[in-house]
């Protein structure tokens, strides 16, 4: 009996030592990466509403929305919403990678399971986390997108990232954080799918084929090809994720879009299909890197902490 209670009691240590290296690993990539994905959403928003012949509406590279914030708000303005994306990966990256692990081994002891079963487990895990920290990634949006307002001369919405969550509440009510809920699980349940079952499965590959020891370069093609399949699988929800999230109700009530449906049909047909894969480049760009940091410096703090490879 006491040993059931100490093997239980360890279990939940190892899973909060896992929590906390998580949150530490994704601080660590977050910082590090969120210029881009700060130009990666306004990219997104570019051109929303404007059909294709709009006469203002110019085309718009990465390059060009980068240098426009840099310009109009200094090289601080390329962390906008940087709290808010901090403190939802304290939710977010715990609950999903954590989560993925507990599944897998629940599985199959050995973490031997096919691709397909490590999808759809990376898939369940992700779509839950997003779930849960889906109000810090509608403010993050929200206060990236006020950028926008600046460079016209405007106020933004909000001061900061409690100053939104208290906006959203008193004008939209509880349910208002969790709006664009559904695409942005969605999402999340896609970009898992291919993020953490590529990254296991290829980590797996590379070493079992002794291609690698297991170490920081097979790690490192690790993350680039989970990160080049989630980006493929994830911008079209991606993009209908970042308008749901940033539309916020007129005084009459209005919004641009009834639904993500509405959304995803309105963007096709005012801006073409390939307007769904807007950003592609800024998002690979930012999740090659975001993988590299994350997994690198995950997979280091376990080795220190004396937790076995993911």
């Amino acid at each position: 009996m006491k040993a059931n209670v100490h093997g239980h009691d360890e279990t939940r240590t190892r899973t909060g030592i896992k929590i906390l290296l998580t949150s530490l690993s994704a601080m660590v990539a977050e910082t590090s990466t969120f210029p881009i994905d700060l130009t990666k959403t306004r990219l997104q928003l570019h051109g929303e509403s404007q059909p294709l012949s709009f006469p203002t509406r110019r085309p718009t590279n990465s390059f060009r929305v980068a240098a426009g914030i840099v310009r109009d708000q200094g090289v601080s303005g390329l962390y906008k919403g940087l709290s808010p994306a901090i403190i939802r990966h304290l939710f977010y990256t715990p609950i999903r990678i954590v989560g993925y692990e507990n599944l897998r081994n629940l599985v199959s002891a050995d973490g031997s399971l096919s691709l397909s079963a490590k999808a759809l487990v990376g898939g369940i895990s992700g779509a839950i986390a997003q779930f849960v920290a889906s109000p810090a990634d509608l403010v993050k949006v929200r206060m990236q997108s006020d950028g926008r307002l600046i460079n016209k001369g405007l106020q933004p919405r909000y001061k900061g990232p409690f100053d939104a969550f208290n906006k959203i509440v008193a004008m939209e009510g509880l349910g208002g954080l969790w709006k664009g809920v559904l695409p942005n699980v969605q999402r999340a349940f896609l970009v898992n799918m291919g993020e953490l079952a590529c990254y296991d499965h290829a980590k797996r590959f590379v070493i079992n084929n002794q291609l690698s020891d297991d170490n920081i370069y097979a790690h490192t093609l690790a993350s680039i090809m989970s990160g080049l399949s989630a980006t493929m699988l994830s911008c079209p929800a991606d993009v209908v994720k970042t308008r749901m999230m940033n539309q916020a109700a007129s005084k009459e009530g209005n919004v641009m879009y009834k639904s993500s449906y509405d959304c995803l049909v309105k963007t096709v047909k005012i801006e073409g299909l390939t307007a769904l894969w807007k950003g592609f480049f800024p998002t690979w760009a930012r999740l090659g890197p975001w993988q590299f940091f994350f997994w690198v410096s995950y997979e280091k703090f376990r080795q220190i902490s004396g937790l076995s490879s993911f």
